[in-house]
């Protein structure tokens, strides 16, 4: 049976996101365009549009599609931004980034999916995306400050060092609570501090570095 991806994608768009309320016309412009089938093993490609997170290996996951454009929408691009995310996977959420950001930086603590993620990432024309692998919790100074910041892990606590990496009236969205269910929170910088309003309860791989969850408790 030959499926045809791009149906697939576009059933996806209107039936996850647009029928749940994600209503940035970027995004969803995004979401169409990026071949998520690419980002799963070739064995899951037919489940890859489906409502659910998929495994990738390492014991990590591919988010659910909702929860991408959600976290996306929420950090408000229009273009020009440099994004730092945290929690590169298989580089969906990259790819996403990619087409609506001017920079995006990605950290990955797993060498084997940033390798896998650099060369798709690459392989797929994506020229203002670049992948290290690194300890995310502690960002990316040398390249900050960013105007938003995207974390695709669960931590205990916003890191500090994310919040010192984000400009003033930047963005962060990261999930926060305990290692089974967080609230994806939306993280705006002030002048004095930050502001921060929760979004919606999810379930997301836990965030392993020296500003959240030791490795050893995995």
């Amino acid at each position: 049976m030959v499926i045809d991806f791009e149906r697939a994608r576009l059933k996806m768009v209107d039936e996850q996101l647009v029928a749940r309320g994600i209503k940035d016309p970027r995004v969803l412009s995004a979401m169409g365009r990026v071949a998520r089938h690419l980002f799963v093993e070739e064995a899951l490609a037919d489940r890859a549009y489906g409502d659910h997170a998929l495994p990738i290996g390492e014991r990590q996951t591919i988010s659910q599609p909702y929860m991408v454009a959600l976290m996306t929408e929420a950090l408000a691009l229009k273009g020009p931004e440099r994004v730092l995310e945290i929690g590169t996977g298989s580089g969906y959420q990259t790819a996403v980034l990619a087409e609506l950001a001017a920079r995006v930086y990605s950290i990955e603590r797993i060498a084997d999916l940033a390798v896998k993620a650099r060369r798709l990432i690459a392989s797929l024309g994506y020229r203002n995306a670049t992948i290290k692998v690194f300890d995310g919790t502690i960002g990316w100074k040398d390249e900050s400050p960013f105007d938003a910041i995207l974390v695709a892990a669960g931590s205990p606590e916003i890191p500090a060092p994310l919040i010192e990496q984000l400009k003033v009236g930047g963005r962060m969205i990261i999930p926060v609570g305990d290692r089974t269910t967080q609230m994806l929170k939306k993280v705006i910088k002030t002048p004095t501090g930050v502001e921060a309003a929760s979004l919606t309860g999810c379930v997301f791989v836990p965030l392993i570095g020296a500003h959240a969850w030791a490795k050893e408790d995995e």
